[in-house]
């Protein structure tokens, strides 16, 4: 992996990148950071985390780094053995990790808890949405290192890119490393309850828009044009035909929307 600091000190604020190698964004944004060098308020250290990945433009080595950690100095795979690595680099600090995905084209953040930190930060990025994903956590990186991830837009597209450089700005600038003022929206926030498994097939149909209430009864989406239908109401996350191998996506709950303060007058 690749670390790289703006500003002096030991920072406390972590931004990482590529830790799946099919998603460049990130390593984009850190970038052009490093290009930039803005001066910062607060010490920032930036790490591009699956070189060797990225170099071959494939997601993972031997196995998928979001879900090797913590990680083992004796793990026989690469994502092992380099999960533990970043541990120890991202130790003590409030980690920002980028990600893409194939089936969302706007911003959201996924957190393992919705803790007062995520309730202070997510709300000033530019995002549509925030997933709880507790459920789920096992073995990613946000198990081990308090981090908040935003999955930055459609995979391999600029928009992505563009997305992450303004989202990590964002971030950087709620925590106090960057100058300046961010802006609160009303934030949706989803729990995953489940995953949404799909048969080998060699087609696969999705029917639903991700964060749009599936109603029951409802069909969702078809393997070789045999249809899923829903047994009861959810919401869809990350459902695409094509994202991952075994399953759709996730199904969710809607639990809370975090509305902005009024403004006194």
């Amino acid at each position: 992996m690749r670390v790289a600091q703006l500003g002096s000190g030991t920072p406390e604020i972590a931004v990482v990148a590529g830790v799946h190698g099919d998603e460049p964004c990130g390593v984009r944004a850190i970038e052009r950071l490093l290009d930039d060098r803005p001066t910062v308020e607060r010490p920032v250290k930036l790490i591009v985390a699956n070189e060797p990945a990225l170099e071959r433009q494939v997601r993972f080595v031997d196995e998928d780094l979001n879900r090797a950690f913590p990680g083992s100095p004796d793990a026989k795979t690469h994502e092992g053995r380099l999960a533990h690595e970043l541990v120890d680099e991202l130790d003590g600090c409030l980690t920002f990790s980028m990600h893409s995905t194939q089936s969302h084209a706007d911003p959201f953040a996924i957190v393992n808890g919705v803790n007062e930190t995520a309730k202070d930060i997510v709300p000033q990025l530019p995002v549509a949405a925030m997933v709880e994903t507790s459920n789920f956590a096992e073995g990613r990186l946000f198990s081990a290192i308090d981090t908040i991830e935003v999955e930055c837009g459609l995979q391999g597209s600029e928009t992505a890119a563009e997305n992450a450089d303004r989202l990590t700005r964002s971030f950087l600038t709620a925590v106090g490393a960057l100058p300046g003022d961010t802006v609160r929206r009303d934030l949706p926030v989803y729990r995953l309850t489940d995953v949404i498994r799909k048969d080998q097939a060699d087609t696969y149909e999705v029917f639903v828009e991700n964060f749009t209430e599936v109603e029951a009864g409802a069909p969702f989406a078809a393997a070789d044009g045999e249809k899923q239908v829903a047994d009861e109401s959810f919401y869809p996350v990350l459902m695409s035909s094509n994202g991952y191998r075994n399953v759709f996506g996730y199904s969710a709950e809607k639990v809370d929307v975090l509305e902005t303060p009024a403004t006194a007058d």
